[in-house]
């Protein structure tokens, strides 16, 4: 598949990495001659230098021939302007990104379409709704909903309590007959080899187990894996970034009680205009006396979203030393990811991340409606509409030559989420959960083709 990526920062290059290990025919779009010359000399793929907006840079970039064009420049003037230049020139699909999210909230009144811009992603916006969903689902370091709720998949650090803790996989099932849950993907701890769970799969302790599960299910994951359910009210956030105030924004309108710290004297003086349900604070949060001040002990959650991932990561584990139910912390440095669990952060979020996985959707072939990549672990979670003369249409689970790399946790038909196991006919129209390594997407695609 042709690709033309503008934008070689962070967003941009994380991308075409990730494009590049799938041998993906990438163009790299940058003005400046730095960035270019990095990604040009650690990824296989062509870099170009010049406006992303011009005509003529597009021309050479092959945009008329281009099957996708993602605009994740700084500037969502730029982006919004490539996209709809790359529709005209003859590019299949275009995505920008954009930081006003009065776009996306306004996308009923306006046909962003007929303009030549298919898809509108805010890195800072996913961010924001992946605190607020954390929080919503306190007891787990993962969690992601498909069609707002009818499937949801959490991931979960697992006790040594954890009642299944030694047992395989078909010997856990048996703790609940009405089963609600499959487990999708796990990781033994310290190691990086990601394992689709089968029958005679054993659980152990550390595991990073991720389920997939209905809204009943949750409750049952939470007595199975031993983990409380807390209820998390006061908020403390650390830093007034685009994602700490769109997190600040949307947890006071769903009223949880917020405290916001930033350290710009001017910049916390406007967000304490923007944001007058929430308690503004100028002030250094790496300050531990300033934090003690404001009462952090009395923190049900501390989520740092400053630009500097480690004054997050140590504010963090402060917060933690002073036994916060839940702690969240935004890192740019991917590698980060593998450090979380061992040093007591209970989740990472990261904005490239977060972005490709909304992205990612577009590339895979069949009809792919969701698409996330878990944290840490080399796997993706898929979720396919079925069409009429797919493969899979009228099978039987069991019946279906499904690589062992990959597994389906679940099933969305109509209105109801379903656990589907092996007796399950997959129909047309069904929209259909998978789990898969890497090395099982080719085959999955095509079944869904």
């Amino acid at each position: 598949m042709k690709i033309i990526i503008a934008g070689a920062g962070e967003v941009g290059f994380h991308l075409a990495k990730l494009l590049s290990y799938e041998s993906q025919d990438i163009t790299l779009i940058d003005t400046r001659k730095e960035s270019l010359a990095y990604a040009d000399t650690h990824l296989d793929i062509r870099v170009l230098r010049g406006d992303a907006t011009s005509i003529s840079v597009l021309r050479d970039a092959d945009v008329q021939n281009s099957r996708l064009v993602i605009g994740v420049t700084s500037s969502e003037t730029t982006n919004i302007t490539l996209c709809m230049l790359a529709k005209q020139l003859g590019c299949k699909r275009t995505i920008a990104r954009i930081s006003n999210t009065e776009f996306i909230e306004s996308q009923e009144d306006i046909n962003f379409p007929a303009l030549g811009i298919d898809e509108l992603i805010s890195p800072e916006e996913l961010a924001a709704a992946e605190i607020q969903l954390l929080l919503n689902k306190s007891a787990f370091n993962d969690t992601y909903e498909f069609e707002d709720g009818k499937l949801i998949m959490v991931g979960v650090s697992l006790p040594a309590s954890a009642p299944f803790v030694g047992k395989m996989v078909k010997e856990a099932a048996k703790v609940f007959p009405e089963l609600n849950f499959m487990p999708i993907a796990l990781q033994r701890t310290g190691t990086q080899y990601t394992v689709v769970p089968r029958g005679d799969t054993v659980f152990k302790h550390g595991d990073q187990v991720y389920f997939i599960t209905t809204k009943e299910g949750v409750e049952q994951l939470y007595k199975l894996t031993g983990k409380k359910k807390e209820s998390i009210r006061n908020v403390m956030i650390l830093g007034g970034s685009k994602v700490g105030f769109k997190a600040a924004r949307d947890l006071c309108a769903s009223k949880f009680n917020v405290k916001l710290i930033e350290k710009d004297k001017e910049k916390a003086f406007d967000l304490a205009d923007d944001l007058p349900n929430a308690l503004v604070i100028n002030g250094d949060g790496r300050n531990v006396e300033l934090l003690e001040e404001e009462s952090l002990e009395s923190m049900d959650a501390f989520i740092a979203v400053t630009g500097n991932s480690e004054t997050n990561i140590m504010s963090c584990l402060v917060a933690k030393s002073k036994h916060i139910k839940k702690t969240i912390a935004l890192v740019e440095n991917m590698d980060y990811f593998q450090l979380s669990h061992s040093i007591g952060i209970d989740t990472l979020i990261n904005k490239k991340l977060l972005a490709a996985n909304n992205i990612f959707r577009h590339i895979r072939k069949g009809e792919v409606v969701a698409l996330m990549r878990l944290n840490n672990l080399n796997a993706e979670i898929l979720e396919f509409i079925v069409k009429p003369n797919s493969r899979v249409t009228g099978s039987v689970i069991r019946e279906l030559k499904f690589p062992r790399a990959a597994t389906i946790g679940g099933v969305i038909r109509g209105e109801e989420g379903i656990i589907a196991l092996g007796g399950f006919e997959i129909k047309a129209g069904d929209r259909v959960v998978v789990c898969c390594l890497p090395e099982a997407i080719p085959k999955i695609e095509r079944l869904f083709l």
